[in-house]
């Protein structure tokens, strides 16, 4: 078969030809148009303001652009890759129109002004120059973070068990954990300074706190909620109570647990950069307070994207997770 025509074959069997033209990925060729236009409106018009790195950016931008447009006759050959490229491709157009128009109203007409307002080469700019001290708040944040998040997870995944499995429990647990699910953990911030010798340890209780209770409350809800037939088969069979608790009401409440941990995610995310406003030395949340401080409103907005990228990310990881522990529930749930 040439290289010019291929042959393929339709449902009812009839051949079909498809020509080299109909391969090209058109989100991308008009993906890579958009991109070029912001890169020409970056280079070639003139900034109202100085801001640093608009060559840079323009570069950035044109470089994104030639990939894209090579992708748009390469990207059938690329897999699973490829296939994803493609079911992402609308969103490649609507980012090079929004560089565009983002660096048009704020670099080019300013019509959004400084410093409250940031272009794109803005951004790249405290990038570019604080690159080191992001890191350092980057480690700090994810230290925090982390001893927070996942000790509160664990301590909500303990009690939620103990408030599902046992009606004694859940009698005084449930109340008082009623009490303070609804109360904001930063509320908590005159009482945690009492208790608590540092401020670093009153920052993972915050976290803690606002990532342990949707666990907690999912996670009751979903032990309580499992069939009662479960249980009867597996007593029938001789399992005891650690057994039920273990085998049955555990894996059967995962889904619920799962559906805490996710908010629980969001909530910690959330109740961060209040945690690390309160005397830390470094972190995200301190970084933002520290440049807002200074009006430096261009690195409170690169910091913010840095925050929404590892979220975003730590979701994914999330629901790999998730889909690996449960995958023995695909055709049952």
């Amino acid at each position: 078969m040439s290289a010019a025509v291929e042959e393929s074959f339709d449902e009812a069997g009839r051949r079909s030809v498809t020509l080299p033209f109909a391969r090209i990925w058109r989100s991308g060729l008009l993906a890579g148009g958009t991109w070029l236009v912001a890169a020409a409106l970056t280079y070639g018009l003139p900034d109202v303001i100085s801001w640093g790195a608009t060559e840079l950016f323009a570069a950035v931008v044109l470089t994104g652009a030639g990939i894209l447009l090579a992708l748009s006759v390469t990207v059938h050959r690329l897999g699973s890759v490829g296939r994803t490229l493609v079911h992402y491709g609308p969103w490649f157009v609507v980012l090079g129109l929004w560089f565009a128009a983002w660096e048009v109203v704020t670099a080019k007409l300013g019509w959004l002004p400084k410093p409250f307002f940031s272009p794109p080469q803005g951004l790249l700019q405290a990038y570019v120059t604080d690159w080191e001290r992001l890191l350092i708040c980057i480690a700090y944040t994810g230290r925090l973070w982390g001893l927070g998040f996942f000790s509160g997870i664990v301590v909500g995944f303990a009690g939620g068990v103990a408030l599902g499995w046992s009606k004694r429990f859940a009698y005084w647990g449930m109340p008082l954990l009623k009490l303070i699910g609804p109360v904001p953990a930063s509320a908590w911030i005159p009482c945690i300074f009492f208790i608590f010798p540092t401020t670093f340890q009153a920052s993972i209780f915050l976290v803690a706190l606002a990532s342990g209770i949707p666990v907690a409350i999912l996670t009751a809800a979903g032990v309580s909620q499992v069939n009662r037939s479960f249980y009867d088969v597996a007593r029938t069979l001789g399992a005891d109570n650690r057994f039920l608790v273990l085998k049955v009401a555990i894996p059967a409440s995962l889904p619920n647990v799962f559906v805490g941990v996710f908010m629980g995610l969001y909530y910690s995310f959330a109740v961060l950069v209040v945690a690390e406003m309160l005397g830390a030395k470094f972190g995200l949340g301190w970084y933002l307070q520290f440049n807002t401080a200074y009006s430096a409103y261009a690195n409170v907005y690169a910091a913010l994207i840095i925050m929404a990228l590892i979220c975003a990310g730590l979701v994914r990881l999330l629901f790999l997770v998730r889909d690996r522990l449960l995958g023995w529930q695909r055709g049952i749930l």
